[in-house]
């Protein structure tokens, strides 16, 4: 997939981004092993669904780059364009097909990678764990909150591995303050936690704007376009709602705040203990949002049951956020017994890469509660800008509270025959 101007890759992001509280730097293999690392022998089997520019990215970074190998035998794409040039990519015996249903038919595959655009995630990764496939998923995990719940589920009742395609928190265990903060956080002794965790910018605000009129044009030979939107609504194609551009759609994707702030929000829920909850309040600063393209946004407040406060701060519309001031989790926030307590608890577990997981059938370290966790910290954001107002979220019950038209982005219907 080439990637038209606006379009923003990881690395940029990586280089360009200040994140409170940092360490978003991807963490290679040789960092964290040691003698309790598993380094798998076996060369796994892989089926990659979607053969765009992120097409290939996971395998090559959460298999190959954390030190085991793997062999692609099957892609898959609505647009039959693409498959000749996957195939020859990932060589014999790699085989093409149109419908990612058939790869998951396939008994001789271990791994799906899902590389489709986010309306498309839970779909297949649902379908992957149902055929008894393990999963790597490009980020964000999902387009709407409910789906995350439906693939954790799945991922559950099946008995697969789950890895996102973000691994900041592998940076953030390699950071002694990070794994103190964990410790402490996790803990249960902080009883009133005055963090505020502040993300500055970096998330393409301006130039993640979707069209507001797009015309009209012809759909591509090759190209099924009523696949592609598969269970968002069926709109007229136009080249900028295929390809990078898909991002800057709410059909598809939530603009730069839910591609790029999925790399801050991972190390964040793994530091802050947030991987098993949500923010409970949520406020955000933005002009009025359009219905279907992704528009500007100021900033976006929110706060934790335990006091803490997530601040996403769009640094390129409005003015600047000023409510609170950063500030981080210290031992000096317990007090001298609850220090003695702390103490004597473990240190927090390194979290374990893909291949390990795949290997001992325990959680990846980018597990599939994480995923989700971390990635409706950006759909409730997202939900507040589009409202226009400040929602309240019961993070157990997974919905908004007293607002229907609220809720109707936290579980969005489906287009048939497609569900989960």
């Amino acid at each position: 997939m080439a990637k038209a101007e606006r379009g923003v890759n990881r690395r940029q992001f990586l280089k360009g981004a200040t994140v409170a509280a940092a360490g978003l730097a991807v963490v290679p293999s040789h960092v964290l092993s040691g003698p309790a690392a598993a380094r798998p022998s076996e060369v796994f089997t892989v089926g990659i669904i979607g053969c765009g520019g992120q097409s290939g990215e996971d395998v090559n970074s959460y298999i190959k780059g954390w030190g085991a190998e793997f062999k692609v035998l099957a892609v898959a794409d609505v647009d039959s364009r693409r498959l000749p040039g996957a195939c020859k990519r990932w060589g014999e015996p790699c085989q093409g097909y149109t419908d990612f249903r058939r790869v998951m038919e396939r008994k001789d595959i271990q791994i799906i990678s899902v590389a489709t655009p986010p309306h498309w995630h839970a779909v297949v990764a649902c379908a992957a764990a149902e055929s008894g496939k393990d999963i790597l998923c490009e980020k964000p995990m999902t387009k709407f909150i409910a789906e995350g719940r439906a693939v954790v589920q799945a991922v559950q009742r099946y008995g697969r591995v789950f890895q996102i395609g973000t691994s900041q928190r592998f940076g953030q265990y390699t950071t002694p303050h990070s794994r103190l903060t964990r410790k402490i956080m996790m803990s249960g002794l902080l009883k009133n936690c005055t963090a505020v965790y502040i993300v500055n910018g970096g998330m393409s605000v301006k130039r993640y704007c979707g069209i507001v009129r797009p015309q009209p044009e012809p759909v591509p030979q090759g190209f099924d376009w009523d696949f592609y939107c598969g269970p968002a609504p069926l709109r007229p194609f136009h080249r900028d709602r295929f390809g990078w551009n898909h991002r800057f759609y709410w059909d598809i994707e939530g603009a730069g705040l839910t591609d790029l702030g999925a790399h801050a929000m991972d190390p964040f829920c793994w530091t802050y203990g947030k991987d098993e909850t949500s923010p409970v309040e949520i406020e955000a600063y933005a002009p009025p949002s359009h219905p279907e393209a992704c528009w500007v946004w100021g900033w976006a407040e929110m706060k934790f049951a335990d006091g803490l406060t997530l601040v996403l701060n769009g640094n390129e519309w409005g003015p600047r956020y000023d409510r609170k001031q950063s500030r981080g989790v210290q031992l000096g926030d317990l007090d001298a017994e609850s220090q003695k307590k702390l103490a004597e608890l473990p240190d927090p577990e390194r979290p374990l890469t893909f291949p390990e997981a795949v290997r001992t059938r325990r959680p990846s370290g980018g597990h599939a509660e994480a995923a989700h966790r971390a990635v409706t910290n950006l759909h409730l954001a997202n939900i507040a800008i589009r409202m226009g107002r400040k929602i309240k979220y019961d993070p157990i019950k997974e919905q908004v509270i007293g607002d229907d038209e609220a809720n109707r982005l936290v579980n969005q219907p489906m287009r048939a025959p497609w569900h989960i």
